[in-house]
């Protein structure tokens, strides 16, 4: 009889801890419920444009735009990123067959953490453009299909979640 009651209380002990309800005050289940907030973005995002095609040793331009979507001023470093001259491997080109295009380009040594004449102050709502000839960093010197990649996230705080993909012809 003893070891009933003690299996009995496990039982019921274990099947309580097992289900859990939570109930708002009218009711309902508040986890099935909740209705998705729609949230500000908190951070600077920019976007990368290129054209599809160009021809191999003709200039390759991208337009690197940064965007402010959040409710307040931001700042980003522009550093490891086309709004100061090409100085750091900030992009990821590789070719359709997996080979990464070779940084030519010059590596710039910096004192961390960057001063403040480092920082572009973008206004909420605002955006800033900024183009750049990648070959003159980067060997492709090869007809194919390069996917770009933006790298820098860490050091500029842009967040570019899409690569580009450019076809050089001969």
């Amino acid at each position: 009889m003893k070891n009933t009651l003690i299996i009995a209380s496990i039982c019921l002990t274990l099947s309580a801890c097992g289900s859990s309800s939570h109930l708002s005050a009218n009711g309902s289940d508040s986890d099935s419920t909740e209705v998705a907030q729609i949230q500000k973005p908190t951070t600077i995002t920019g976007k990368m444009m290129a054209p599809e095609n160009a021809k191999v040793g003709d200039s390759v331009k991208i337009r690197f735009t940064v965007y402010n979507k959040t409710d307040s001023t931001r700042k980003f470093c522009k550093w490891h990123t086309p709004f100061e001259p090409l100085i750091s491997k900030y992009l990821d080109i590789t070719s359709d067959e997996g080979v990464e295009a070779s940084y030519k380009g010059a590596m710039a040594k910096r004192i961390m953490p960057p001063p403040a004449d480092s920082y572009i102050a973008l206004k909420s709502g605002d955006s800033l453009v900024s183009e750049i000839n990648i070959l003159k960093g980067y060997d492709l010197s090869k007809p194919g299909k390069y996917t770009i990649k933006y790298n820098a996230e860490n050091m500029s705080g842009i967040v570019v979640k899409d690569s580009i993909t450019i076809a050089l012809l001969k």
